[in-house]
């Protein structure tokens, strides 16, 4: 009979009730609980209790009694609205708390007033982590049903609260439901209703309502513009296509005649030239210093690529919302590609301009910053500028130019035959530099705005930015100074630090102030007979420098990689490190590629099919368009990687087998970065050379494979003296096309 009773049981419980899916949403929610915990407790994925949530999918026995007893559960903690009473009105909003000071609450309210500033608009409702009392796992929230009390106990709204009245942070990721409710996520946990039904209204209320926004990064700058992500339910929802056409992805916009753009024209908004693409501006003409902006991010039209933003796109609404909060927060709100947002960075930390002295009216005006590159664009000198810049002008249309006439200051891509006794080690070990560019940007003086000068008498001085004619083809490699020490070393192993291809210079070429100044660190003289140099220099990058770094290490440690570990410990932290929070991992790769995006855009090409050499385009209207600029920081930062390579080889008598950019390969007995570098028992190696943990300039291992696969490769892919560069592929392993050395 008892079996009978078990059949019967297992009957009942396979048709075992469950609330509608948006109510399980609900429950679990109003608990605080993750998906991720409900899927490890039920023993399932979590796409499977997502799939339950929405309603694409039911659970089936032995899981569906348990999610059953959950949700029974949970109802009862968190009775429905219907089940506690008529609702009432919302008469508040829990938001956080302001901070303490004479600056905080009522006090600040009652100073703007007297300012004569014009008051806060009234606050969007919110649903905040606050509420609940109780800490929230990453980017939760309090149910809808829960808001209300919540916000019956919650002070009213604070308009000084922290972030310049920003309380509700930079960004909200928006997101649909099936009845065409809009929902706000933004950074640590916050939830707000979006009333608004149009595109027109959003912006509206986006700025009249919902406090989005951060504070400028200087004295001198702007205060960032709200920036709303919109997935595609969200698009659908103000009448935007969930993807873009062939023909509009190839525009990077929507059509001018587009119904929601003629919806905005009518409403008197405005967008930039780039019209309303996976980045899209929008704005009126700000009105004295109130500016009236709201910039858009629409993934589904690949506005988060994934080459800088990893799987970004396929995040929920809360994560997503999250893995762009920490990196607005860190670095700043993105405006675009992480390379647009590093370019921009720039300007943020170090404006154009400032506020002048009162004149004898009291009045202020703008007057240039020092320190800055100004409002105007500047041209190149002419070795500076690329391949059809007008100052090019007069050149024949299809001359080449060589060393002698452009200045080719481009990071390593070298490499060589591996020697008999490296044949014999078992494995090839990659070292990667951490944020080599942005090391290299610290630090760096460059050229302001003031245009080069040229001289045709040059006398060198490492002191002045700018780019010199010289022939740095006599410095010998195999004699150098190291420490002020002449040391003897094969230099047919060692790359060149002139020439990103690696090899010797074979006479007079232009170069940067780093590259010459390397040459007479080496021990050799130099006689340049032309110059164009900048008289009016300062460190410009050194604040964009430190802002990164400081985003990438804070990051790393959330990650359990931290900067006092030593070599080994580094080395254990670093696996799989990105597995323990996968969106964090994201924010690593987007700090990554918006210091290595950012000097890229310096020197920003042409693009588009009606371009004509000669002509100007529209990059070369920023003061930020500075080729010269890039030029010195590559410089820097090939020659640091030359100068490691260099104390390593007269160390050990270790030489690299192929350079590519930041990343280099040696041959070694073992497969740990630790055989390639010699780890005294103090924990201290070589001066000058690589060191292994997490700070910008220090490295990380980045692959290792055997010899023997490094053997094949070079016989796979060789040809025409072509020699394949191993750093390709060291990382993986896999070899996916021809080594063209592109």
């Amino acid at each position: 009979m008892s079996e009978l009773f078990d059949a019967v049981d297992a009957l009942v419980a396979s048709r075992s009730p469950l609330p509608p899916p948006a109510e399980r949403r609900r429950l679990r929610q109003a608990h605080a609980l993750t998906l991720d915990e409900v899927a490890a407790a039920l023993g399932v994925r979590r796409a499977t209790v997502g799939g339950w949530e929405s309603g694409k999918a039911e659970p089936r026995p032995p899981e569906r009694e348990a999610y059953a007893r959950l949700l029974k559960q949970l109802a009862t903690l968190y009775p429905a609205p219907e089940s506690r009473g008529a609702p009432q009105e919302d008469t508040g909003t829990a938001t956080p708390a302001a901070p303490a000071g004479p600056r905080g609450g009522a006090a600040e309210a009652t100073a703007t007033a007297e300012a004569g500033e014009p008051s806060a608009a009234p606050p969007a409702p919110v649903r905040h982590a606050a509420a609940t009392q109780r800490p929230v796992p990453r980017a939760e929230r309090v149910p809808q049903s829960s808001r209300r009390p919540a916000a019956r106990k919650a002070a009213p709204a604070n308009t000084s609260a922290p972030g310049g009245g920003y309380a509700h942070g930079p960004l909200l990721v928006l997101d649909a439901d099936v009845e065409r409710q809009v929902t706000g996520y933004g950074v640590g946990g916050l939830i707000l209703d979006v009333p608004a039904k149009s595109l027109p209204a959003l912006v509206e209320w986006t700025l009249t309502e919902a406090r989005l926004g951060s504070e400028k990064l200087h004295g001198s700058g702007k205060d960032g513009d709200p920036l709303l992500v919109l997935t595609e339910a969200a698009c659908e929802r103000y009448g935007l296509p969930a993807a873009l056409s062939e023909a509009e992805r190839l525009a990077g916009r929507l059509p001018e005649g587009h119904k929601v753009i003629r919806q905005l024209e009518r409403a008197g908004w405005q967008l930039t030239k780039r019209g309303l693409g996976p980045w899209a501006r929008i704005y009126r003409p700000a009105q004295g210093s109130r500016r009236q902006c709201v910039q858009l991010c629409i993934p589904g039209w690949r506005a988060l690529d994934g080459r800088a933003w990893g799987h970004a796109a396929q995040l929920q609404p809360a994560e997503l919302a999250r893995v762009l909060g920490v990196f607005a927060q860190r670095v700043m709100t993105p405006v675009g590609s992480t390379a647009v947002t590093g370019l921009h960075l720039m300007t943020a930390l170090n404006p154009p301009t400032k506020a002048s002295e009162p004149d004898e009216n009291g009045k202020r005006h703008r007057e240039h910053r020092p320190g800055s590159l100004g409002t105007e664009p500047m041209d190149p000198a002419p070795c500076e500028a690329t391949d059809g810049h007008p100052v090019l002008a007069q050149l024949p249309r299809f001359h080449v130019r060589g060393p002698g006439e452009r200045l080719f200051e481009e990071a390593y891509d070298w490499a060589r035959d591996m020697t008999d006794a490296e044949c014999m080690q078992r494995y090839l070990v990659g070292l990667d530099v951490n944020l080599a560019f942005g090391a290299a940007a610290n630090g760096a003086v460059v050229g302001l705005a003031s245009p080069p000068v040229h001289d045709n008498r040059p006398v060198f001085d490492a002191a002045v930015p700018g780019s010199w004619l010289v022939d740095l083809s006599h410095v010998d490699l195999s004699r150098v100074k190291i420490g002020r020490q002449w040391r003897d070393l094969d230099g047919d192993l060692l790359p060149s630090p002139f020439t990103p291809t690696g090899q010797r210079p074979t006479g007079p070429a232009w170069y940067a102030t780093p590259t010459v100044a390397y040459a007479v660190e080496l021990g050799y003289d130099v006689a340049p007979v032309e110059a164009w140099v900048r008289r009016e220099s300062g460190r410009f990058l050194d604040g964009w420098y430190k802002r990164l770094r400081d985003a990438y290490v804070a990051t790393m440690a959330d990650l359990g990689v931290g900067e006092k570990l030593s070599p080994g410990e580094f080395l254990e932290a670093m696996d799989g490190y990105k597995s323990r929070d996968p969106e964090l991992g994201i924010v690593v790769d987007a700090v990554k590629m918006t210091v290595k995006g950012g000097i890229g855009k310096l020197q920003e090409k042409a693009r588009g099919g009606g371009w004509k050499p000669g002509q100007a385009w529209p990059a070369l209207a920023r003061p930020t368009w500075r080729p010269d600029i890039r030029a010195a920081v590559i410089s820097r930062a090939r020659v640091n990687m030359h100068r490691k390579m260099l104390h390593l080889a007269a160390a050990t008598g270790r030489y690299p087998v192929a350079v590519l950019s930041d990343c280099a390969v040696y041959a070694a007995d073992g497969p740990s970065p630790l055989d390639v570098l010699p780890y005294g028992a103090d924990g201290k190696t070589v001066p000058g050379s690589f060191r292994l943990g997490v700070s910008p300039g220090m490295v990380k291992h980045e692959g290792t494979q055997s010899v023997l696969w490094g053997a094949e490769v070079l016989e796979q892919l060789a040809g025409d003296g072509h020699v394949a560069n191993l750093a390709r592929y060291i990382k993986t392993g896999e070899v996916t096309a021809r080594d063209t050395g592109e």
